[in-house]
């Protein structure tokens, strides 16, 4: 809690930054107050979350430093955002008198440095903006998740997220050469761009997937790729639902052989016909791979896939054209979340999404018990399902989507008659099996309070991290670390 008052909070911020960049009107701050994991609150303006004091638009690295410094001092909470895409809570203001800094006026490319194959942005240059650019010079940075024309790139390296064709290019963790880093003491880090040593431990992973619970990001630095659409592959098929098992068996097959596609999918019955009902039978599921880079890579990788595929009769090929006309739809902007909201006010159906990651031994085992669990234990579901997107040699993740009636539910209490119980369930079978609670998409405030199950005996070096960088509690308290009631 701030050792000084609302107004004195604004008046500190104001001589910082001057009054046009101290936003205190009311109907934005409500809005700061949380981010789409409240989809049904932030569709109806129901707002059930502390309001911020302020949200700031920080332009340098230096009144970013100058910012926290002040917090710092005076114990205010900050919560640090760029895009404003987070759908776990981790943009939600959980304390009285909470800052938003909102990094998205550091919109600067700061380098492009082809010979090095790298580029360096400030943290609030949208990824589709940056990606854009790069693609007319024949460049990519390969990531690409769903939330492209939304997010910016301090907010994915703050969430340590991934894009769609992450088994080709990995995740961002994997992207990242150099970072710079405000801490709550104002100190600003700057980790040089290199592309790899051995002095001491990887210290860029301190900084990627913190959450703002330990710093905000003021820069980064991104590995370069060549962007050759025209020899993308698309290969897939389609089996039965209740061969799901076999479904995942195939994507192992394909890893453990040793091939890169750039996206390896499966997708059961369920969540297939939110995206191919056109023309996949309703109790089909689908794999789906595409192989991206030079010709005679994609060539020899799709004909991998498919000789491999050959030895399971249960198969059936599917026309590459259907899924390469899929594909390009795949990301959300603005449009088709206004779209959305008006959909969940006329029809009280609301979706969801929680993904999870396991080995290959129990992935299977967190699909089938978690969608079973749902459908008994959860009144008013009228969809469970999903699909796995994410694979590696060692195991995959899980992407479950379900929708549920919200006709009888006041907007306040969606959350803990719906969402929660949903991410509970979910959460406890992949304990109990042995997978990981996030793949991707951070712990936010909505899952924080499974971290020491999440973490174990190493929930220690976690701890330590946030009491030796934040030790006065500023930095997105109850993210990473839920608070303590």
């Amino acid at each position: 809690m701030a050792i000084i008052g609302r107004e004195e909070i604004v008046e500190g911020l104001k001589k910082i930054l001057g009054e046009d960049r101290v936003i205190t009107d009311e109907q934005v701050l409500r809005e700061s107050s949380l981010d789409r994991y409240r989809k049904y609150e932030q569709v109806m303006e129901v707002y059930t979350q502390p309001i911020p004091a302020a949200v700031i638009y920080v332009e340098s690295t230096q009144e970013v430093s100058e910012v926290l410094q002040f917090a710092n001092d005076n114990e205010i909470n900050v919560v640090p955002r760029t895009g404003h895409s987070a759908i776990e809570g981790g943009l939600e203001t959980a304390l009285k008198d909470s800052v938003v800094i909102d990094g998205s006026h550091m919109n600067k490319i700061l380098k492009v440095d082809e010979y090095n194959m790298q580029v360096t942005c400030q943290c609030g240059v949208p990824l589709q903006s940056l990606d854009d650019m790069l693609r007319e010079r024949g460049l990519t940075t390969g990531h690409s998740p769903q939330s492209k024309p939304l997010a910016q790139l301090g907010g994915l390296v703050a969430t340590r997220s991934i894009g769609q064709f992450s088994t080709l290019y990995g995740g961002i963790e994997d992207m990242i050469v150099g970072l710079e880093a405000v801490f709550p003491n104002g100190k600003i880090c700057r980790i040089k761009n290199i592309p790899r040593r051995a002095a001491g431990p990887d210290i860029r992973h301190i900084i990627c997937g913190n959450e703002g619970a330990l710093c905000f990001i003021t820069e980064v630095t991104m590995k370069l790729f060549p962007y050759l659409p025209q020899n993308n592959r698309y290969i897939a098929y389609k089996l039965d639902d209740s061969q799901m098992k076999l479904g995942f068996d195939c994507l192992r097959e394909v890893m453990v052989a040793g091939y890169k596609p750039s996206f390896a999918r499966l997708y059961d019955a369920a969540d297939a016909q939110q995206h191919f009902s056109g023309w996949l039978e309703p109790d089909k599921a689908i794999l789906i791979w595409m192989a991206e880079g030079p010709a005679s890579i994609t060539a020899a990788i799709r004909d991998g896939i498919e000789e491999l595929m050959s030895k399971h009769p249960e198969l059936e090929v599917v026309d590459p054209k259907l899924i390469e006309k899929w594909y390009v739809g795949l990301n959300w902007g603005p449009e088709n979340i206004a779209q959305e909201a008006i959909e969940i006010k006329e029809t009280k159906n609301i979706g969801i999404t929680t993904e999870v990651s396991g080995c290959w031994d129990c992935i299977y085992e967190i699909y089938k018990t978690s969608c079973e669990r749902i459908a008994n234990e959860i009144p008013d579901i009228t969809m469970i399902g999903g699909h796995s997107s994410h694979s590696y040699i060692n195991g995959t993740n899980m992407y479950f989507c379900y929708y549920y009636n919200v006709v009888d539910c006041a907007p306040e209490e969606e959350i803990n008659k719906y969402h929660n119980p949903i991410n509970q369930i979910i959460c406890e079978q992949v304990l109990k099996y042995g997978g990981s609670i996030v793949h991707h998409h951070g712990l936010g405030k909505a899952r924080a309070h499974y971290v020491t199950q999440e973490y174990g005996s190493s929930y220690y070096m976690l701890k330590t991290l946030k009491q030796a960088f934040d030790p006065n509690g500023i930095m997105n308290m109850g993210t990473l670390i839920p608070l303590r009631k």
